[in-house]
């Protein structure tokens, strides 16, 4: 791949659709390179015929973590000095927790928490020793707010904001960024084809999951955000020298946070006096 001293080299998990392919796209246009991961060969063929000597597709799911940190080496030692990790990876699960399996929680954290975990552990050494970098973990609005029949997937990206915000906290002082991206409702395959959608059997929930599922299938598609305007927002979230712990992408993003943070506010001065009674005095 052809180097320049402005080009920086990105590595985006997933950049077979949806955002990590607006993300790559932008990053190209802005004269970057990207090496992005993909689960199949004729897709790993496509993505690196994208931008001859700018693109380098690798074969790699984020679960099969023994395979991370030798796919990490690789670019390290083959490719370049990787500038910007965008953890990407991650498809939604959508089912009521108890119509929703055990193992369906364990794969949905294997993808959207342990992955993106073992990718950010393989870059960190080599982003510590050059004592700069910046990981960016595409996490959601459902990472700050929640909705009914999302549970597994609110849960996972609650965890990966938790541990996005700790380490930033850990490597700051060592020139690293990490910035915890969440976008709301976007046109990307999440509600469509990436939804996992668990079967429903429990009657006493129809009438609060029947509509929401309605909702959220015929609504695929019409989404009010634009992926290439996010994937523009991140570009320039990595260029900034002092970038945020936390950015929301799109106007529901917006409101709904907005909304939780008054509705917290309101609990905690509800119950302060309880808060302040558990205290030794």
């Amino acid at each position: 791949m052809n180097t320049s001293e402005s080009s920086r080299l990105f590595f985006i998990t997933g950049v077979s659709s949806g955002f990590g392919r607006a993300i790559a796209e932008a990053a190209l246009a802005a004269g970057h390179r990207v090496v992005g991961t993909l689960r199949r060969e004729d897709e790993r063929a496509a993505f690196q015929a994208l931008s001859p000597g700018k693109t380098q597709g690798v074969l790699l799911d984020v679960t099969d973590y023994k395979a991370v940190q030798p796919t990490v080496d690789w670019i390290e030692r083959e490719v370049g000095a990787i500038d910007v990790l965008v953890n990407n990876a991650g498809y939604g699960h959508e089912g009521l927790v108890e119509e929703s399996s055990l193992d369906d929680l364990i794969r949905q954290f294997d993808v959207n928490v342990f992955g993106a975990v073992a990718v950010a552990r393989a870059v960190l050494p080599y982003m510590r020793g050059r004592r700069r970098g910046h990981i960016v973990n595409i996490t959601s609005m459902g990472g700050m707010i929640t909705f009914a029949g999302l549970g597994y997937y609110h849960s996972s990206k609650f965890a990966l904001e938790g541990l996005s915000e700790s380490l930033g906290k850990e490597v700051k002082h060592l020139g690293i960024h990490v910035t915890a991206v969440e976008p709301g409702a976007f046109r990307t395959d999440w509600a469509g084809r990436s939804m996992v959608r668990a079967p429903r059997s429990i009657p006493d929930y129809d009438e609060v999951m029947d509509p929401l599922r309605a909702r959220r299938m015929n609504g695929s598609g019409n989404q009010p955000g634009d992926p290439a305007k996010a994937a523009a927002a991140i570009l320039a979230l990595v260029e900034s020298p002092n970038p945020p712990a936390h950015l929301l992408l799109g106007s529901d993003a917006l409101r709904l946070v907005e909304e939780k943070l008054a509705d917290l506010r309101a609990d905690i001065d509800a119950w302060k006096a309880v808060t302040l009674s558990t205290d030794f005095h």
